[in-house]
């Protein structure tokens, strides 16, 4: 249960542009509240901060910032049904101006009229299209991508992984789908609506549960936030331990008091604040560089 009075104002405010039972609409109308909903809360970019869009190996993507010789590839959540460049824009814009590290957001199709692995085909190919060192961050079924991305296996590893509130194929068994199954902004009934959308009836292909993997050697370090109100939340802790079981090297950060999606809260709630300030420091950090006051 989440008791502080900043994250209960987040909670409502949220809910009152994008209701609970907005999941049982079609994906056109869940979209149009999604998108509505992150209008509410999205931050006027930093200052400054060069922005634009462009093709990057067939997809549409956002660039954040300069070109440096490490970039951020960063990958929305939205249960692979909802989101886009523009429900994420102020997130992106944050971590660049705050890391100095140029970001790279991906506008990877979308569930149910682009079913797995659409998403992730596109993904890959902005990795393959660019000729630079990366990390590769996502949140939600975003930070589901980057993990996928890095069992992948690409010709070129990411430098490092960072995945926030990350939906990486857990069974369901953990005690936090049990704990937390009406949570706010995030059920296990919207998981389920989610999880339908994008795989239809058909079996799981093995690279979108990254937890179901057979072999976590040689992976990148991995950086791994998870809010404590949340169904997803055991599948981060489970994840870290088992990488580290592989010997990557993996840190696990829990946020409690925190749902899912906090991170929008983050210029309402002293508590996301924090957690935003730590993912951008261990983002500079796994980047090499001091972010820029």
């Amino acid at each position: 249960m989440i008791r502080d009075p900043q994250v209960l104002d987040f909670i409502a405010a949220t809910e009152a542009a994008y209701p609970p039972e907005t999941n049982d609409a079609s994906a056109v109308e869940n979209r149009r509240y999604y998108d509505a909903m992150c209008a509410v809360f999205r931050a006027p970019r930093p200052e400054g901060l060069p922005v634009s869009d462009r093709m990057i190996g067939g997809v549409p993507c956002r660039v954040y910032g300069a070109e440096t010789p490490v970039f951020v590839l960063y990958l929305h959540g939205g249960g692979f049904v909802v989101g886009g460049l523009d429900s994420h824009d102020d997130i992106c814009a944050e971590l660049a101006d705050a890391t100095g590290l140029q970001v790279i957001a991906v506008d990877y199709r979308l569930a149910p009229e682009h079913r797995w692995r659409a998403a992730f085909d596109d993904v890959q190919a902005v990795w393959d299209a660019l000729d630079r060192s990366g990390i590769v961050a996502g949140d939600s079924a975003g930070g589901g991508l980057a993990a996928s991305l890095c069992l992948s296996r690409p010709a070129r590893m990411p430098l490092a992984q960072v995945l926030i509130y990350p939906a990486l194929g857990g069974d369901g068994s953990a005690p936090s789908y049990r704990e937390n199954a009406e949570a706010p902004l995030l059920r296990t009934t919207d998981l389920a609506a989610y999880h339908t959308a994008a795989h239809g009836a058909g079996p799981v292909d093995p690279l979108s549960a990254p937890l179901r993997a057979y072999d976590l050697s040689g992976l990148p370090p991995a950086l791994i936030v998870t809010a404590d109100v949340d169904p997803l939340r055991d599948d981060g802790r489970d994840y870290t331990a088992r990488l580290g079981a592989a010997g990557v090297a993996a840190q696990w950060r829990n946020e409690a008091d925190l749902p899912h999606g906090y991170l929008r809260a983050r210029r309402i709630s002293d508590r996301a604040r924090r957690s935003f300030q730590a993912i951008v420091a261990g983002v500079a950090r796994m980047g090499n560089v001091v972010p820029p006051r």
